[in-house]
């Protein structure tokens, strides 16, 4: 299991410390410094069934001030899938990706299908 994470992002640290708990072994990586690329990111859309909008930070500095709530609309997904790979701090987080599923962010209730 792959767990892809920012480590000074209080829901990151709550996604780990409930890993941890339950027993999940996973590798650990930092988004910032090792950001998904444009492969990894359309494979993981894929398997996880969300929209592309919520691989999205929306409540980060950066998607703020690159204004893509009103830009995103207008991108096809190949130009949003190469956005998010240019930088890990649009990337919504916590990403935990198993062998056929991708989550993205952090609710418990959805995670217990890791166990």
């Amino acid at each position: 299991m792959l767990f892809v994470e920012y480590p000074k992002c209080t829901t990151c640290q709550k996604a780990k410390r409930w890993l941890d708990e339950n027993g999940l072994e996973y590798t650990d990586r930092n988004i910032k410094e090792e950001n998904p690329t444009y492969d990894e990111l359309k494979e993981w859309h894929a398997k996880s069934g969300l929209p592309l909008r919520s691989f999205f930070n929306t409540s980060g500095l950066l998607y703020k001030s690159m204004q893509l709530k009103e830009k995103l609309p207008s991108m096809s997904e190949e130009e949003q899938l190469r956005l998010l790979s240019t930088d890990g701090m649009l990337v919504k987080r916590p990403i935990v990706v198993t062998g056929d599923t991708v989550l993205v962010g952090f609710k418990s209730e959805r995670w217990e299908q890791l166990k």
